[in-house]
């Protein structure tokens, strides 16, 4: 049982870091940088049954820009930069690792939701 469970969470985050289709891991899942496609264009699954919400937010928040505040925090406790540093260093590194682990969040959520038959 264990060995099954160790399978589905390496394929779950196997197919949706990369963003593809859960069932046949050759076409992207994606219509876009957050937009699900209809269907799979390799094997034709339908992705109605996916619904991510607000779960790649709330991941994006508790998982990504929680800790790189701490490392805002830690800069302006450190060496106390003026605010433009912060406008340069601080804003983009929030930015870009909020934006950039969306699309793994949700391709996680959605592959998870395809293997555990989720309503």
């Amino acid at each position: 049982m264990a060995l099954i469970q160790n399978d589905k969470l390496r394929h779950i985050v196997r197919s949706g870091w990369r963003g593809v289709c859960p069932r046949c891991g050759q076409a992207s899942m994606f219509d876009g940088w957050l937009k699900l496609a209809a269907r799979c264009p390799a094997c034709g699954l339908d992705y109605s049954f996916a619904h991510a919400d607000d779960g790649p937010a709330f991941f994006a928040l508790c998982l990504t820009a929680f800790p790189l505040v701490f490392i805002v925090v830690w800069i302006e406790v450190t060496w106390s930069p003026p605010w433009w540093v912060h406008a340069l260093v601080s804003v983009p590194i929030l930015a870009l690792g909020c934006l950039g682990s969306l699309r793994p969040f949700k391709g996680w959520l959605v592959v998870s939701q395809y293997l555990n038959e989720a309503p």
